[in-house]
């Protein structure tokens, strides 16, 4: 698939403009398409990034450690690929190393770049867990997405207060009823 130019994309923003009932040249419109295509950039970033080069530096220095490591509260800011409207929430993400780490950021950078595309919240749920286990092959990982779609809150049936939780457990998160357990209480603080 070829990706059309900047300019063909702001025209299609300008389709959807008159397409709403409004003047794409009206002052408070004429740049409207210029700033829409740029958000759009911005959003769908993870179109342009590989999160597998992002773990690739790690760390075999760790003096043995070898249980949990965990990010909890990353915030998610996607886009629902049925509507493509917002989906805001938090990842809550952990990996038991099996020998070698890589830096608590780059976790965190492979989030951002799965939730910048179009999705469903279950296929980045995966994707997040398939490409860490995919790269640093750790004993296990767990995840939590919990998130809000607008699509559900700000049209079709309204619901403003409901939330979306998905969770993925590999290795000995999935073997091991206590370590998933423990993943769990540690996220509800305790």
């Amino acid at each position: 698939m070829r990706k059309p130019t900047r300019q063909i994309a702001e025209d299609a923003v300008r389709t959807l403009i008159t397409w709403a009932g409004d003047d794409p040249e009206r002052e408070g419109l004429i740049d409207t398409p210029k700033r829409v295509v740029k958000a759009y950039e911005e959003f769908f970033s993870g179109y342009d990034e590989d999160p597998d080069k992002v773990l690739d530096r790690t760390f075999e220095e760790v003096a043995g450690y070898d249980d949990m490591v965990m990010l909890q509260d990353i915030d998610i800011e996607s886009h629902c690929e049925h509507h493509m409207v917002a989906i805001l929430g938090t990842a809550h993400l952990a990996y038991i190393p099996s020998g070698k780490i890589v830096g608590i950021s780059k976790l965190a950078r492979v989030v951002e770049i799965f939730a910048r595309r179009l999705q469903t919240q279950e296929t980045m749920t995966a994707e997040i867990v398939d490409c860490i286990t995919r790269v640093l092959q750790p004993k296990g990982v767990a995840i939590v997405i919990n998130a809000k779609h607008q699509c559900m809150t700000t049209r079709g049936i309204k619901k403003p207060r409901v939330a979306t939780i998905t969770t993925r457990f590999t290795g000995v998160f999935a073997d091991d009823p206590r370590l998933e357990a423990r993943f769990l209480a540690l996220l509800n603080g305790g």
